[in-house]
């Protein structure tokens, strides 16, 4: 009983003071898919980021990184580069604001609703110079601002690696 006690005055010590883990962690979320494990020198690769919106607020801003992974930059011989962007709505697909591997937010469109999501679906080219036998992968950091004035961050998030096989 003591124990029990003893538990119950510090988890009320620590709500008071703010230090409980707080809800945000379930307030936006980014999930990454590829439409292929493997591809060859020349090949491509859709790779998909999904961000939902699990709160009862308007996402109103997003930023995002995507970055390749520690062991994707110590093979010189993978060559690749994103040549495509598309976002997914509602309405169909539309082309993204920009590509690239800085500040992909804009490219899930304005206002994310509550229970809503936008992928955003990057083509990842891999040159036909490219060397084999390696994997690509990337890392992803976010970070959205809601309508109530809240925000919250997450990452790094990890994609799918792709395998390059030679031909």
């Amino acid at each position: 009983m003591r124990r029990l006690g003893l538990a119950t005055l510090l988890g009320f010590l620590l709500a008071v003071f703010g230090l409980t883990p707080s809800a945000s962690a379930a307030d936006a979320d980014l999930t990454f898919a590829t439409d292929s494990a493997t591809t060859t020198p020349g090949g491509t690769v859709q790779l998909s980021m999904t961000l939902t919106n699990n709160k009862t607020h308007d996402i109103l801003f997003v930023y995002q990184t995507i970055d390749p992974t520690w062991l994707t930059t110590q093979r010189p011989d993978l060559k690749y580069s994103f040549t495509g962007c598309s976002l997914t709505t509602d309405t169909g697909s539309v082309p993204c604001a920009g590509t690239g591997p800085a500040n992909l937010g804009p490219n899930y469109g304005s206002t994310i609703p509550p229970g809503q999501s936008r992928t955003v679906t990057l083509t990842l080219q891999v040159a036909a110079d490219s060397g084999c036998n390696g994997n690509i992968g990337f890392y992803s950091y976010y970070y959205a601002e809601f309508s109530d004035t809240t925000n919250n961050s997450g990452g790094p998030v990890y994609t799918p690696e792709t395998r390059v096989l030679c031909a």
